[in-house]
């Protein structure tokens, strides 16, 4: 009895193991999120200004949506359709990030503050914002959450409109 109940366990375990190994080592496509396709109209790579120069960096609709999803765990409860609800009169439309000290307007800029928040003057640290730090997500994936956003106040409807009825 006790050796049938091993062989079972055996066979779970290896059925499982090879499962893992399937499915985990299968690349995985990026689901293209529904909105970014129809309110960033993002379908192919879109250019997103890197720099104060204009230069631009190239985003996938999918880079687009893991940038959205990302935000939407970590940013949403406070930025919810781009309004800032710690701080009302400043959202994430694009007029309010080209106004802040230093400017956000500009993928470069977006991820600085991201990695090392500041009120939007620049004269102190906020203390509502996480620090997103190199140890908590890579370099891609904040440059795709500050793509989302800046893709978001360029082309999505009421994104950041302060006010809204």
């Amino acid at each position: 009895m006790l050796n049938k109940s091993l062989l079972i366990r055996f066979v779970l375990t290896i059925l499982i193991i090879v499962q893992v190994i399937i499915f985990d080592t299968q690349p995985v496509q990026a689901a293209v999120d529904s909105y970014v396709k129809r309110y960033l109209d993002a379908e192919i790579p879109v250019g997103i200004k890197l720099n104060k120069q204009g230069e631009l960096k190239n985003f996938s609709a999918e880079d687009l949506s893991e940038g959205k999803q990302t935000f939407a765990k970590n940013c949403l409860n406070c930025h919810v359709g781009g309004a800032n609800l710690v701080n009302p009169s400043v959202s994430l439309s694009l007029e309010k990030l080209k106004g802040a000290t230093p400017p956000r307007d500009d993928l470069n800029n977006l991820v600085a503050f991201l990695r090392d928040p500041m009120i939007y003057d620049g004269s102190s640290y906020t203390l509502f914002c996480r620090q997103i730090t190199e140890n908590w997500m890579s370099q891609q994936e904040v440059e795709n959450i500050a793509a989302f956003i800046l893709r978001a106040a360029q082309k999505a409807p009421y994104w950041g409109v302060e006010n809204v009825r």
